[in-house]
């Protein structure tokens, strides 16, 4: 497990904290749960999991799961295809292991900022995230699939800011890609960079 290093977000005097979901507030996708989707799409792990970010971008932005998991595929698939819905259900398993020391983290927050939420994520996962009971802590959020905008884009940010009512000076946001927090820092936000630290087993 890890832990978020929070030096500078204990610095901030924001009023909002935004945050990204995927290996902030959850932990990187298991790799023998990515194994188990390559064996579903009759892939070995390292094919798959090229052919699963190389088309991730568009599917992020909206496009529909079964043009997405046909691209991985490498083959037309029906909307209904029972493949489709064992690999959205088996995808969004894998990005549903959340950081307890994030949760941690999140809770000592909400005492002093209102918190909000962005994700590059793909509708699936962006339903079992409003759907999740920790996600109630998140007065706004903010997903690429609904905005047909992804993290770099300056343009997702804006809406972002438009969406809360914010200046940029108002607004801190915490992810763990660096090009994401560039282009956030570009706008004016306080963008911090998510660092990881070892966080205790509890056995």
């Amino acid at each position: 497990m890890t832990a978020p290093h929070r030096t500078d977000l204990e610095e901030s005097v924001t009023t909002w904290m935004l945050l990204d979901y995927g290996e902030v507030i959850s932990l990187a996708q298991p790799a023998e749960e990515v194994a188990a989707m390559a064996a579903v799409a009759g892939q070995d792990p390292e094919a798959f999991r090229d052919r699963y970010w190389r088309h991730r971008d568009l599917y992020d932005r909206g496009q529909d799961p079964h043009l997405y998991w046909g691209n991985v595929l490498g083959r037309e698939l029906a909307a209904a295809d029972p493949v489709v819905a064992e690999l959205n259900a088996a995808d969004v398993a894998s990005w549903s292991h959340l950081n307890p020391a994030s949760l941690d983290m999140l809770g000592e927050l909400t005492g002093r900022h209102r918190l909000a939420l962005l994700s590059n994520a793909p509708e699936p996962l962006a339903a079992a995230i409003d759907h999740a009971p920790w996600a109630t802590m998140f007065a706004h959020r903010f997903y690429s699939c609904r905005l047909a905008l992804a993290k770099p884009d300056a343009a997702i940010f804006e809406k972002v800011l438009d969406g809360l009512g914010a200046a940029p000076g108002e607004v801190t946001f915490l992810d763990d890609r660096a090009d994401n927090i560039d282009a956030a820092a570009a706008l004016g936000i306080n963008a911090v960079l998510y660092r990881a630290q070892p966080y205790p087993h509890g056995g």
